[in-house]
């Protein structure tokens, strides 16, 4: 009896002791496993809002970054409309002086308008002035007027090209093209060209008489 109660002890020993003690691992590893997992919940929750805050915050950045190139280029852009703009009126009125002066015959302030080596292209074919010869053609005569029509002007940096019609009381339409070049500050005229448009309809009867005169 001692012997299979110590047998039943042993037996009991070895079948009940063994299944309290995986009944505690089980505890135990399931309490680990349940903090485990409530930690990895946690870690992964916290990197999500890690990420989409950085999601967030990259998106705002890239939202905001072409809005502001956007107003940098509104801003330099308006800036050379400004510039160009200011440029073309200081111009505009050098040319509008120009018919003012020459009107006037105020000749002293008429060629203060030109560049000291400008040059001057008149309607005949022979009039390809410096400013010495054109003075010397200009000073003894009493002026000539023409009045603006229409002009345009092109810049390109301290250069402006420009065209104008313009109406004269001797010759009826005129056209001035030349160039303004900026000078010490200041706008000056590089070279004038006066003409007179012939209309298509009877530019073969004009330049048939031009020919004409030059064999006389």
């Amino acid at each position: 009896m001692l012997k299979d109660t110590h047998a039943f002890a042993v037996k009991g020993a070895t079948v009940n002791r063994p299944a309290n003690m995986s009944r505690a691992t089980k505890a135990s590893r399931a309490t680990n496993v349940s903090r485990a997992t409530n930690v990895n919940r946690a870690s992964l929750g916290l990197l999500l809002s890690v990420l989409m805050l950085g999601g967030l915050n990259v998106s705002a950045q890239a939202q905001d970054s072409p809005t502001q190139s956007a107003q940098t280029q509104d801003t330099q852009v308006q800036g050379a409309q400004t510039t160009s703009s200011s440029d073309q009126q200081a111009a505009a009125q050098v040319l509008d002086l120009l018919n003012q002066y020459s009107s006037d015959a105020d000749w002293d302030k008429y060629f203060a308008l030109y560049r000291k080596d400008g040059i001057f292209i008149g309607t005949d074919a022979s009039e390809r002035w410096g400013m010495a010869e054109f003075e010397h053609y200009s000073r003894p005569t009493k002026g000539w007027r023409y009045d603006l029509t229409e002009r345009h002007l092109i810049q390109h940096g301290d250069v402006i090209l420009f065209d104008e019609l313009l109406n004269s009381p001797a010759y009826g339409v005129s056209r001035g093209t030349g160039t303004l070049i900026k000078t010490d500050g200041n706008w000056k005229i590089a070279q004038y060209h006066l003409s007179f448009p012939i209309p298509n309809e009877i530019a073969k009867q004009i330049t048939a008489e031009i020919k004409a005169a030059k064999k006389q």
